[in-house]
């Protein structure tokens, strides 16, 4: 197949949604297929990025014809001008798939949540881009398309539900994770009540992610046990910022690493035990597998994504969003359960294996294929 993967930011293999749209277009390639990017790298320096729509429509429908793609995988609101005015449902017409990294409109409401509870400042803008028109071409870019991927059955149902999208067009298929983060060496948790854990939150600190609600949790951890550090990866902020947040005499137990080379993560997460991930809203956090296939027990808020992997009491913990108490609670019962910790880590562990790329980038490609198949197009390999 010819195909065409879109991303309104620049491609970045270090970056959450870019990396992924890499590491899918990687494997198609290893399985014989012809792959093409379009993102903003490939965005004129004067067209600012909001209008990429408008970019991406002319660029499909110029290349179209010289590479006749057989798909073109948009993420959510890429397609949505191409798709409404100039793509039909023929069999000479690519298959138009639009996939989310995150459903927009949830992402919307936790933004509005934290806004109402007085965490969050929103601009004046905020209604009027993100949290207005961009909502209307999300809705757009799925109603028009021909397949649509969601990384949660939650996200689904909502898009089904509140959005009309018809439901035979709509499947549910999660992100992969890196060859190199499946079968790595687990160690033991340490049995002595005076050795160290050590908890991981990966991702940027920003009220989206439950910071305010875990920075609250981790100083009072941290204060009630001595034997306790904590890691903070992926900050995208200085350092100093977080340290601000705690207590200064827990600074040494404190590390923050603001950017790392995404094959980097399974180094930085050695001799760690459990990951702690308080987000508010999530499509498929794909740090939370790539933790669990590094030995990490999950705690993660009972959001959609995280809930679809871990299952409470058996490869993690599940916690009431926007808790500070839950959080403190459940790190207590790891830190002082060591038995517990070590069955819910290997639990994790062993789940994490099953999200290799290989096995989501065939799923995808078998839905491609049956959409291009009812529309009369017989592809042989």
């Amino acid at each position: 197949m010819k195909i065409l993967l879109t991303i309104h930011h620049q491609l970045d293999p270090n970056a959450g949604a870019p990396g992924t749209v890499l590491k899918l277009g990687q494997v198609y390639e290893s399985l014989g297929h012809e792959v093409h990017y379009l993102s903003h790298d490939n965005l004129p320096k004067h067209i600012p990025g909001v209008f990429f729509p408008e970019f991406a429509a002319n660029y499909i429908h110029q290349h179209n014809r010289q590479h006749q793609f057989d798909v073109i995988d948009a993420s959510t609101g890429d397609a949505w001008i191409w798709g409404k005015f100039l793509h039909n449902k023929s069999s000479s017409q690519p298959l138009l798939v639009t996939h989310s990294h995150g459903l927009e409109h949830i992402a919307h409401l936790a933004i509005l949540e934290e806004a109402r509870l007085g965490k969050l400042n929103l601009s004046w803008k905020y209604p009027l881009y993100r949290g207005g028109f961009h909502l209307w071409e999300v809705s757009t870019s799925l109603r028009c398309a021909d397949c649509v991927f969601m990384l949660n059955q939650q996200d689904a149902e909502y898009v089904i539900e509140e959005l009309h999208v018809q439901s035979e067009r709509v499947h549910v298929v999660a992100n992969g994770i890196p060859t190199d983060f499946l079968n790595l060496p687990l160690d033991h948790t340490p049995s002595s009540s005076t050795a160290t854990i050590s908890i991981a939150q990966v991702g940027t600190y920003i009220s989206r992610k439950g910071i305010h609600y875990s920075t609250p949790a981790l100083n009072e951890i941290l204060l009630q046990h001595q034997h306790v550090t904590v890691s903070f990866l992926g900050t995208g902020c200085p350092e100093d910022l977080i340290y601000a947040d705690f207590d200064p005499i827990l600074r040494d137990r404190i590390q923050v690493v603001s950017s790392y080379p995404h094959d980097q993560l399974p180094d930085l997460l050695k001799n760690h035990h459990i990951l702690l991930f308080p987000s508010l809203s999530e499509g498929f956090p794909l740090v939370l597998p790539e933790s669990m296939a590094c030995g990490l027990a999950p705690v993660v808020t009972n959001i959609p994504g995280p809930t679809e992997i871990v299952t409470h009491g058996e490869n993690g913990i599940v916690i009431p969003v926007r808790s500070i108490q839950a959080i403190s609670q459940s790190l207590t019962y790891l830190i002082q359960d060591r038995s517990e910790l070590e069955r819910l880590r290997r639990n994790a562990y062993t789940t994490a294996q099953h999200y290799a790329w290989s096995n989501i980038a065939q799923k995808r490609l078998s839905i491609y294929k049956k959409a291009l198949e009812k529309r009369g197009f017989r592809y042989e390999n």
